[in-house]
């Protein structure tokens, strides 16, 4: 069955999830999505005064994470189109330092069409999100529109691990027992935990997914499978054209 990713109904699931989104991911994942997001922010060197847009930031824990990592004075601002969810960000950030709060910023936007200028950010993220993105290509080639050339591009996501005995217990569990989990916990009448094993499994992953960044325009992709491969670090460089300095 075709997978509705429509953006009416990819907003209001995640609207109607944004309060239990954070304890689902870290009960359903035993907590090793913070290892991942650890590993994300470490997948280039970063300047002094580096800018880094976060998109599909749901509720900024990716973009929390560049902060901690980047060096002073380090800019990052986190876009997503679901408000509940930004609005939980905030929150997030409103506990933080002063410092903190002057350097992050939330704004709702659709990834689809960035309110910003090309060549903007050294680094452009993306953790969980791109899948649910109604056209792929085209989110990412607005990623890579606004990162400055010689930026980097990183998509943190879901894919199908390799090893056939690892992947048949994970795809099971994955296609039976989350979704039983979820719905139960967050009594989502958009059935988001079901669209979660459905839209994974349509994502493109692996070499795919990397050829897909290369035909955007982007140079030195690398694959980096993450625990087992139930998730995948991609990482690939904005084409420095001639005469233009990084």
């Amino acid at each position: 069955a075709h997978l509705d990713k429509s953006g009416q109904r990819v907003r209001r699931m995640f609207g109607d999830i944004s309060r239990r989104y954070d304890l689902m991911n870290h009960l359903l994942s035993g907590g090793v999505d913070f290892y991942w997001r650890w590993r994300t922010v470490r997948c280039c060197e970063l300047p002094a005064g580096c800018r880094i847009l976060d998109v599909c930031t749901g509720t900024g824990d990716l973009a929390l994470a560049w902060l901690r990592r980047g060096r002073s004075p380090a800019t990052v601002i986190g876009t997503d189109f679901t408000r509940e969810m930004l609005q939980i960000a905030g929150e997030k950030l409103a506990r933080r330092s002063s410092e903190a709060c002057a350097a992050v910023s939330f704004l709702e936007a659709d990834t689809q069409q960035l309110p910003f200028p090309p060549d903007q950010f050294h680094v452009v993220s993306v953790a969980f999100g791109l899948r649910n993105v109604l056209d792929t290509r085209r989110g990412l080639s607005e990623m890579i529109r606004v990162c400055r050339p010689g930026g980097h591009v990183a998509v943190l996501e879901f894919s199908v691990p390799s090893n056939g005995l690892f992947r048949a217990i994970y795809l099971w569990y994955f296609r039976h027992v989350l979704p039983r989990i979820g719905q139960f916990l967050t009594r989502n009448q958009q059935s988001a935990y079901n669209y979660l094993p459905a839209s994974v499994s349509e994502f493109p992953h692996g070499g795919q997914m990397a050829g897909i960044m290369r035909e955007c325009g982007l140079a030195n992709v690398s694959c980096r499978p993450l625990t087992f491969g139930i998730a995948t670090l991609y990482v690939g460089a904005k084409h420095i054209a001639a005469g233009v300095a990084q």
